[in-house]
C-alpha cells in the first residue's frame, strides 16, 4: 500500500473562494494535486497550463516537478488584471502632479 499525505488546494476570486482538503499519494506534484482536486468544477475558468501556482504563499516555478509534503497547501493564482509596477508608477505620477498643483 502506497504511503499517503494530506494536502489542500485553494483558489479564490474577489467574491468567492474554495479550499479542498484531500488525501493523495506521497510523491504527488503541485500540478497533479491541483488537477486531481476537482476545483475546476467550482471554477471552470482555471487555465491549468497557463496559471501560476504557489505553495503556502511562495510561487512555484515548476509545478509539474515540485513534490508536495504532508500538510502543504497548493494555491492556484489568478492572472493579474494590472501590472503592480505600472500601478505604482501611475500613483506616484498623480501624487507628483497634485503636489505641483498645490504649490503657489
Amino acid at each position: 500500500m502506497a504511503e499517503e499525505i494530506q494536502v489542500e488546494v485553494a483558489y479564490a476570486l474577489p467574491h468567492k473562494q474554495k479550499i479542498i482538503t484531500m488525501t493523495v499519494p506521497k510523491g504527488i506534484t503541485v500540478y497533479e494535486a491541483a488537477r486531481q482536486s476537482g476545483i475546476d468544477q467550482v471554477f471552470p475558468e482555471i487555465d491549468w497550463e497557463n496559471c501560476k501556482y504557489g505553495v503556502l504563499g511562495k510561487a512555484v516555478a515548476k509545478p509539474k516537478e515540485r513534490v508536495l509534503e504532508q500538510g502543504e497547501r497548493v494555491e492556484i493564482y489568478r492572472p493579474l488584471i494590472a501590472d503592480p509596477k505600472e500601478v505604482r508608477k501611475k500613483r506616484a505620477a498623480q501624487a507628483k502632479q497634485k503636489r505641483e498643483a498645490e504649490q503657489p
